[in-house]
Order: C-alpha cells, then sequence, then structure tokens
C-alpha cells in the first residue's frame, strides 16, 4: 500500500531589522588569515513544527524578538572563535582590553567590544550554527512543549552568499 501524503508546517523570517554589523577574521586550513574586516550580516529564519491548537507554527509577535535579541548581541562586535586551536583570548595589560593573539598577530580591543563564541571559526556557517542553536535553546523556556522538526537559520554575510545550519530534531 502506498503511503498517503504528508503535511508540515512551517514559517520564514526574513525582516529588514534581523540584521547585525560585526568585524571579524577567517583562519583557514593552512594557517593564513583574513585581515580584521567587518559584515553587515542579515539573519534568516525557518522553523517547522506541528501546529498548535490554536493553527499555528508559533506566533510570530513572540520568535521574532528571540531573533532579534541574537542579533542585538552580536551587532557591533569582534567577534572570535573560542574553539580555535591557536588563537588565544586574554586580558591586556591595562585591564580594560582584551588581547586577541593569533599566530604573530596581536589586537588589544575594549573588553565590551568583543564577543568570543564557542566556535572554531568565524565563518558564515558557524555563525549560523552559533545563532540556530542559541535561538533554539532560548525557544525552550516560552514553548517548552515545542517540537521542533526542522530549524534551518542562515546568516547572510554580503549579498547572495550565506552560510546555512540546519536541525532535523
Amino acid at each position: 500500500m502506498t503511503p498517503g501524503p504528508t503535511e508540515s508546517w512551517s514559517i520564514s523570517i526574513q525582516k529588514d531589522y534581523l540584521k547585525f554589523s560585526a568585524a571579524h577574521f577567517l583562519i583557514f586550513p593552512d594557517g593564513s588569515a583574513e585581515r580584521l574586516h567587518g559584515h553587515n550580516y542579515k539573519v534568516f529564519v525557518d522553523l517547522h513544527t506541528d501546529l498548535d491548537p490554536h493553527g499555528l507554527v508559533v506566533n510570530f509577535k513572540e520568535i521574532k524578538p528571540l531573533v532579534r535579541g541574537l542579533c542585538d548581541e552580536l551587532d557591533e562586535r569582534v567577534l572570535i572563535p573560542g574553539k580555535h586551536p591557536v588563537l588565544t583570548v586574554g586580558p591586556a595589560a591595562d585591564d580594560r582590553n582584551v588581547e586577541i593573539r593569533y599566530r604573530e598577530r596581536r589586537y588589544s580591543i575594549p573588553r565590551d567590544e568583543v564577543l568570543v563564541l564557542p566556535i572554531g571559526n568565524t565563518s558564515a556557517e558557524n555563525l549560523a550554527a552559533w545563532f540556530g542553536r542559541t535561538l533554539r535553546d532560548r525557544m525552550r523556556k516560552p514553548w517548552p512543549q515545542l517540537r521542533v522538526t526542522r530549524l534551518a537559520v542562515g546568516v547572510e554575510e554580503t549579498t547572495g552568499q550565506r552560510g546555512i545550519w540546519t536541525l532535523q530534531e
């Protein structure tokens, strides 16, 4: 017997204000690295769940502030990969700054302008993964019973160029 059609529901969030500006540099497999530079990143979210009793995946009015809050955390920061095996971050001599070292490079940046993320590199793919995992974790509080079947997050560093992370539960 052939199975019947399967239905699913999702919402997609793409808003002009779901963005952040941040500086970073990529570290390549050969050990070379980009210069410190910035992007105006855009964030995209696709969420697939069962419908709730009111016929909603989740209320747009409730999930958009979660996404916006994460964008705000990343905005106007220098993003540093905290799990890179060679890069180090520590207090600078003046204690108001942090010192970031990668090979012969050394940066001293005000502490409140740096965000060290638990990722191995600051690629769009890894930023999307951090964003998606953090969003999924924060969704558990308002919706503890929500059965997410798929969550995809895209982080676009320039028009037409984005990294995408997907979770299938």
